[in-house]
C-alpha cells in the first residue's frame, strides 16, 4: 500500500516538473519574468457614433531596484530627466516604502512625460538598465462637457488591488467614476502577458519556450452610449451658472437621452500632469454650494413639488378614494383644523384640478388617502408607499449607473416614530400609531411637499411610467457593447406600476389642459404636441426651485423632459423652457424657439446662491467680510487723482481764460 502511495506521487511530481510549466512560471524561479501589456481601454460614442473618450499613449519611468548598477551616475541621470539629486533620492526612498514594493517589480518612478520628454530620453536611459520606459494609454476626451457622467480613470489603491487581485497590481489605472466605473470591467480589456528568461544579472535572453505560454492583449470593449450628446451639450450650456439637473429618457426603452447636471464638469481636468491637482480642486469646491462632482441628476432627492401631484391623483384612485370626477370643498383654498393653504380655482374635478394646480385639490386628495382606514393613519400610508414604489421611487433604480440616491417616500412606521418623539418632547402619554397628519406634517406630502423626495432621475421615470400608462423600463446608460445590444437583462424587463390603466388617461387630459390653456400655456409649441406639469417647490434656504415634467408628442411619446433648477423661481419660468428647448431639438432636428433658448445660457443663479452662502455662514458665526482688494483700491484711488488733476487742470484755464476776456476789456 505504501509502495502504491509512493509511486501516485512520485508520477504526479514527474507529471507537474516534465509536462507542465506551473513551476516554471511560479514566482519561486527568479529567471523566469513576466511582463504584462497593457490594453487600450475601450472607446465611449454617444448614440450617434460621437467618440466621447477615446485613448492617447501616455509615458512614464518605471525603476527596478534589482538592475540598478553599483557605478550608477546619480548626476547624469537627474539631468538627463530634469530634476535634482534631492528630489531622486526622495522619490526612490518613496516607491521602497510602498507596500507592493519589490526588488524585482517594476516601480513607477515618473508619470504623464510628454512625447517630447520621451524623444529626449530614450536614446540614452538605456545606459541606466534601472530605469526604464513604459507606454501606458491615457484617456482622450474629445468633448468639454459631462465630466460627471462619463468619469475618469485613475490609479489603484490598495482598496482597488485587494477588490480584484487577480488582475490589477500597483501601477495600475481603474474607473473611478461615471461609465469608466461601472463599465471597467467592459472597457479595460485584458492584460497581455510575455514570459522573459532572464539571465543571473537580469539581463534579458528571450522568451520562455519561444513564447508559446504567451498570452495577446485584448483591447477593452467599446462602448455606445444611450446619451445624444448634442442634447446633452445644449443641456449642459443650460445649467451654466445654475444649479440643478436636466435629465431626458425614451419611456418606450428606458434609454437615457440626456443626464446633465450644474455645475459641470470639463472632463479634460480628469488627464495630463495636473491631474491630481484638479480632482483635488474640484471635490474641494464648495464656494456657494457649488459641489461640481456632486451629481445632482442622479445623487440629489429633491421636494418634487407639484409635478407630484400626478402620483397623488393616480394612487389616490387607486385606493378607491377619489375619481377623475370627485370635487374636493377648494372654494377658498384649503382649510384643516386651523392650516390654511392658499390655492387656484374652486371645487373642481381632477382634470380642472392638474391645469391650475390646485394645492387644495391634492391635499385634500392626500388625506383621504391617509384616511381610508379610520384610526390606523399608517395603513393608508403605507399602501399609498407601495404603490409609489412600483413607479420606482423611494427606492435605488438597479440601473448601471455608478451613483445614485434612494429618496424617500416616507412609511406608516417614519410617522409614528415621529409621533412618538413630538409626544416624548412635551411629556404627553398617548399612543403614536393613531398619529397626527397636521402634527407630523404628512399633510403636506399630497402636493409634492412635506416629507417626499425624489432624484430628477426617479422624476423622469415616474413620468415615464404615465406617458405608457402604467409600465417603464429600468433607464439605463449603455446601448451597445462593442457593436452587440446591452446584453443586462434588467434592461429587458416591463416593470408594470400597481395603477391600474384606466385611470392614466385624466392624468395625461390633465397634464395636456396645463399646456393648452394652463399654467404652461407660455410653452405651447406650433412644430409638436406636449403634456406637461409645473412644480414650484418651496425650499427653507431661500427662492423655490423650479421644475417641469413633459411628455411629447402627447399622442406616441418619444421623449420625456424633466428639470429641476434650484432657487429659481417659477416652474414654467425656468425649467419650463429647459424641458421644451431638448424635447424641440430631439423631435424636429432643430430648436426653432431660439429666444427660449438664449434665454437659459445667458441667464445667472448665482447672486441667489451667493446670498444663501453668505446668509447661512452669518448664522454660523463662520462670516467674515472680505478685505478690500489693495489692486482695485489703489487702481481706484488712481483714478481718482487722475481726474482731480484734470479737473484741477481745466480749472486753472477757465482762470486763465477769465483773466484774459477781463484784461482784454
Amino acid at each position: 500500500m505504501l509502495t502504491v502511495i509512493a509511486l501516485i506521487f512520485v508520477a504526479r511530481l514527474a507529471y507537474l516538473q516534465l509536462f507542465t510549466d506551473r513551476y516554471a512560471l511560479n514566482a519561486a524561479n527568479t529567471s523566469i519574468k513576466t511582463e504584462y501589456v497593457i490594453p487600450q481601454r475601450g472607446v465611449i460614442f454617444d448614440r450617434n457614433g460621437k467618440i466621447m473618450v477615446g485613448n492617447q499613449p501616455a509615458y512614464e519611468i518605471s525603476f527596478t531596484e534589482a538592475l540598478m548598477k553599483p557605478d550608477f551616475d546619480t548626476v547624469a541621470f537627474c539631468n538627463l530627466m530634469s530634476i535634482n539629486k534631492n528630489d531622486f533620492i526622495k522619490k526612490i526612498n518613496s516607491i521602497k516604502q510602498e507596500k507592493y514594493y519589490s526588488k524585482l517589480t517594476p516601480m513607477t518612478f515618473i508619470k504623464d512625460l510628454s512625447r517630447e520628454d520621451i524623444a529626449r530620453v530614450q536614446e540614452i536611459i538605456f545606459k541606466y538598465p534601472a530605469f526604464n520606459i513604459v507606454s501606458r494609454p491615457q484617456r482622450q476626451y474629445e468633448v468639454s462637457t459631462s465630466g460627471n457622467l462619463l468619469g475618469y480613470t485613475s490609479e489603484v489603491n490598495e482598496r482597488d488591488i485587494k477588490k480584484d487581485s487577480t488582475y490589477y497590481l500597483p501601477g495600475d489605472f481603474v474607473g473611478k467614476s461615471g461609465v469608466e466605473k461601472s463599465y471597467e470591467k467592459e472597457l479595460r480589456g485584458i492584460k497581455g502577458i510575455k514570459y522573459i528568461q532572464k539571465d543571473i544579472r537580469l539581463r534579458n535572453i528571450g522568451s520562455y519556450k519561444g513564447g508559446s505560454l504567451d498570452k495577446d492583449v485584448i483591447t477593452g470593449k467599446d462602448i455606445t452610449l444611450t446619451i445624444d450628446y448634442d442634447l446633452q451639450r445644449m443641456a449642459e450650456e443650460m445649467l451654466v451658472n445654475k444649479h440643478g439637473a436636466i435629465v431626458a429618457i425614451d419611456p418606450n426603452n428606458g434609454e437615457i437621452l440626456t443626464l446633465a447636471t450644474g455645475p459641470d464638469i470639463d472632463p479634460n481636468l480628469f488627464t495630463g500632469p495636473n491631474k491630481s491637482r484638479n480632482l483635488y480642486a474640484l471635490s474641494k469646491d464648495t464656494l456657494y454650494e457649488n459641489k461640481p462632482t456632486f451629481d445632482r441628476s442622479l445623487q440629489a432627492a429633491y421636494p418634487p413639488g407639484s409635478t407630484f401631484k400626478l402620483l397623488t391623483a393616480l394612487s389616490a384612485m387607486q385606493m378607491g378614494v377619489m375619481d377623475e370626477n370627485t370635487v374636493f370643498p377648494c372654494g377658498g383654498g384649503f382649510n384643516y383644523r386651523g392650516l390654511r393653504i392658499k390655492g387656484h380655482g374652486g371645487a373642481d374635478p381632477l382634470v380642472p384640478a392638474i391645469q391650475i394646480s390646485s394645492n387644495c385639490y391634492f391635499s385634500y386628495a392626500y388625506l383621504a388617502i391617509m384616511n381610508k382606514y379610520p384610526g390606523n393613519p399608517s395603513k393608508g400610508v403605507d399602501e399609498w408607499k407601495k404603490i409609489l414604489n412600483s413607479f420606482g421611487v423611494g427606492e435605488f433604480l438597479n440601473n448601471d449607473l455608478a451613483v445614485g440616491a434612494k429618496g424617500r417616500i416616507p412609511s406608516g412606521e417614519f410617522y409614528e416614530k415621529r409621533m412618538q418623539s413630538i409626544y416624548k418632547a412635551s411629556g404627553a402619554k398617548k399612543d403614536p400609531k393613531n398619529w397626527d397628519a397636521l402634527a407630523t406634517g404628512a399633510v403636506f406630502n399630497g402636493m409634492g411637499q412635506g416629507d417626499v423626495l425624489v432624484t430628477p432621475l426617479q422624476l423622469a421615470n415616474y413620468v415615464g411610467a404615465i406617458a405608457n400608462k402604467g409600465w417603464y423600463y429600468t433607464p439605463h446608460i449603455v446601448k451597445s457593447i462593442d457593436g452587440k445590444p446591452n446584453p443586462d437583462k434588467r434592461f429587458k424587463t416591463k416593470h408594470k406600476t400597481l395603477v391600474d390603466p384606466k385611470h392614466f388617461e385624466p392624468v395625461l387630459k390633465g397634464m395636456e389642459a396645463v399646456v393648452l390653456r394652463g399654467t404652461a400655456r407660455g410653452l405651447k409649441s406650433n412644430d409638436f404636441t406636449q403634456l406637461a406639469k409645473t412644480g414650484t417647490a418651496q425650499v427653507p434656504q431661500g427662492k423655490d426651485n423650479s421644475i417641469f415634467v413633459l411628455i411629447a408628442p402627447a399622442d406616441k411619446p418619444k421623449i420625456v423632459v424633466v428639470a429641476v433648477m434650484e432657487h429659481a423661481g417659477f416652474g414654467a419660468t425656468w425649467a419650463g423652457p429647459a424641458c421644451t428647448v431638448i424635447a424641440e431639438k430631439y423631435i424636429t432636428g432643430d430648436v426653432k424657439r431660439e429666444n427660449l433658448y438664449k434665454k437659459m445660457v445667458t441667464s445667472s443663479f448665482m447672486p441667489e446662491y451667493k446670498r444663501q452662502w453668505v446668509a447661512d455662514l452669518k448664522r454660523k458665526g463662520l462670516y467674515v467680510d472680505p478685505k478690500p482688494d489693495s489692486v482695485k483700491l489703489k487702481r481706484k484711488q488712481d483714478s481718482l487723482n487722475f481726474i482731480k488733476e484734470q479737473k484741477a487742470k481745466l480749472q486753472k484755464k477757465i482762470d486763465e481764460e477769465t483773466k484774459n476776456i477781463k484784461t482784454a476789456k
